[in-house]
């Protein structure tokens, strides 16, 4: 049975424990970890051991790989140094990292923050690879960042750093609004996909939007996919940024998730 986790960014500041807990108690496989360090390895490890969680994968922080100043761009390929050596502590096997989430336009030229963003994708994989790590490129939407909003600039990407342990991290809800086809994006990614986010069309869990997942289901299958799968949906409200849209928020996500995992389970057999 395929596994199915859950990033824990969506339960916004709830302490690790309590999100373990509530994951264990819906079913759920693992968790993907919100990168905020300093982290623990042994903590961290203790707490998911005692629910039964896994861990799959680490979303990152927010710092910024391609930003004109030199100091920024060394915080930030000093941050994912220090992710990935958490993960080797953890045995965690996967690190995403993205374009800075936030920042919609280059403050140099976009020509420019590409080339910064791949030369800092490239020595964080250097880094990783010594450790036996791979790492997930994530495609965000235009209204989070402006770099990497589609499977083919995620492949262009891969192509120019031409590290073997880069993959891309695809995500349903950012795709709804980037793709042509969602499907084709999965099958042009292909061998490339390293991991794989769902959330409806509105970021709300599978069926309460306008997303096939049947149809992406079926791509998946196409290519092989056999990774965890993991939700990242939100309650409803407004602010893309914080999953805490306001009172009943955990209420509203836990239906979400355990409505989405019922389906994956129907299909992950």
């Amino acid at each position: 049975m395929q596994a199915v986790g859950v990033c824990t960014w969506t339960f916004g500041p709830l302490p690790l424990e309590q999100i373990a807990s509530r994951l264990q108690h819906l079913g759920f496989d693992g968790v993907e970890l919100l990168g905020e360090l300093p982290l623990e390895a042994s903590k961290v490890r203790a707490v998911l051991d005692s629910h039964g969680l896994r861990l799959f994968s680490l979303t990152p922080a927010n710092v910024d790989l391609a930003h004109p100043d030199p100091a920024r761009r060394l915080e930030a390929l000093d941050y994912y140094h220090r992710l990935l050596d958490f993960a080797a502590e953890t045995s965690c096997p996967l690190v995403s990292c993205h374009g800075a989430v936030g920042r919609f336009a280059p403050l140099a030229t976009q020509a420019q923050e590409w080339a910064w963003l791949v030369e800092g994708v490239s020595q964080i994989c250097s880094y990783a690879r010594a450790l036996g790590l791979t790492v997930v490129f994530e495609v965000l939407n235009r209204y989070e960042t402006h770099l990497v909003h589609t499977a083919e600039e995620a492949l262009a990407l891969l192509s120019q750093v031409g590290q073997p342990n880069l993959k891309v991290l695809l995500d349903t809800y950012h795709m709804n609004l980037e793709e042509a086809n969602l499907p084709a994006a999965i099958r042009q990614t292909g061998p490339h996909l390293g991991l794989f986010h769902l959330a409806d069309s509105n970021r709300r869990g599978i069926g309460e939007g306008h997303t096939d997942f049947a149809e992406i289901w079926g791509a998946l299958r196409e290519v092989g996919y056999t990774g965890p799968l993991i939700l990242e949906a939100t309650a409803p409200g407004p602010n893309p940024f914080t999953p805490v849209k306001g009172a009943g928020y955990l209420e509203t996500l836990e239906a979400d998730l355990s409505k989405s995992l019922r389906w994956l389970r129907a299909r992950a057999q």
